[in-house]
């Protein structure tokens, strides 16, 4: 799966289902590379098209049971390489990392609102210039 597959499906279950034009911008791709990735993803089970309640004449993609499985399983994958990989620090660095983490948990807040941001502001960096 391409890392912009992945980060559309973290995108997904992180913010619920989006219009493809949303997720254009928070991923920075154009729209009709997303509407190719977002059709890849729908043959494959792991997104689905459906109708905005509040507004009829949107599409929404949402993850699927499948899609939101992949996503946890991809998560947890990832913790448990860096438990591993924290199991073999020293106990003054597993210390340091300790300290580390509310500055890193506060750059993840900040990267996510910038990507959030992006299809907010005028003059926003284009698809391509990513």
């Amino acid at each position: 799966m391409s890392l912009t597959s992945a980060a559309t499906l973290a995108t997904l279950d992180r913010t619920g289902p989006r219009r493809i034009t949303d997720l254009a911008a928070v991923e920075g791709v154009t729209q009709p590379a997303m509407t190719a990735l977002v059709r890849v993803m729908e043959e494959s089970g792991l997104v689905e098209r459906r109708g905005d309640p509040s507004d009829k004449r949107v599409t929404l993609v949402g993850l699927t049971e499948a899609g939101a499985s992949y996503v946890r399983t991809r998560r947890q994958a990832g913790v448990h390489a860096f438990e591993r990989l924290i199991g073999e620090l020293t106990g003054d660095e597993v210390e340091t990392l300790v300290a580390a983490l509310p500055a890193l948990k506060h750059l993840a807040e900040l990267e996510s609102q910038d990507r959030e941001g992006l299809k907010q502001r005028p003059g926003s960096r284009s698809a391509g210039s990513r």
